[in-house]
């Protein structure tokens, strides 16, 4: 989670690296929030924004500034179709295609996520409690997680699975309805480990 400008910037820049988009060194919010034509990097700049002037932005003036992020924020989602609240995804997230994505709220989703089209992770329906899911993971187009579960770290998730149970170990490739273990996999041929780039915080 975002708690200082620190972390704003290592966030930032570490979505950056997954993203594999250059280095701008003029890069003023107002200027990529408004100006910008790449429209996914610009969302996921705004979501850090919105995520830093949430968690530790206080006072009337930073009031005006979160009410304009969090409008261009909510522009954005619905024109690229995403659905994903703040404070849910850590470092290095990288969005591969415009298209639906939804995630709910009480998710947590570690560092270095690769998302494709069409994924939902959610609640189950009998509870609020969402997934949990670890480092490093693959999500593929279309596959559909929910449920109070949890995903280790270091997994590759197939196109269209169906997961509603734990993996906790990780390491491992999961596909097919319902999810299942189908072997193993180098996570790193999949993403982009940013934060192993970019350095610790």
């Amino acid at each position: 989670m975002i708690n200082s400008h620190r972390d704003y910037k290592y966030y930032v820049e570490c979505d950056r690296v997954a993203l594999k988009r250059k280095k701008f060194y003029f890069d003023k919010f107002h200027l990529y929030l408004f100006l910008a034509k790449d429209l996914i990097w610009t969302f996921q700049k705004t979501l850090r924004l919105l995520e830093y002037f949430k968690n530790c932005k206080h006072g009337f003036l930073n009031y005006i500034l979160n009410f304009i992020v969090k409008y261009r924020y909510q522009t954005l989602s619905v024109k690229l179709g995403y659905t994903i609240p703040v404070n849910v995804v850590g470092p290095g997230l990288s969005i591969a295609h415009r298209g639906t994505i939804v995630i709910n709220g009480n998710a947590k989703i570690g560092a270095n996520c690769r998302l494709h089209v069409c994924v939902n992770i959610g609640a189950s329906g009998k509870s609020n409690k969402a997934p949990v899911i670890g480092d490093n993971v693959y999500i593929g187009p279309g596959a559909k997680i929910f449920g109070d579960i949890i995903i280790g770290s270091n997994t590759i998730i197939g196109a269209n699975a169906v997961i509603n149970k734990s993996f906790e170990t990780g390491n491992i490739a999961i596909g097919g309805v319902p999810g299942q273990s189908i072997g193993s996999g180098n996570i790193e041929d999949h993403i982009i480990v940013a934060t192993k780039i970019v350095g610790d915080n």
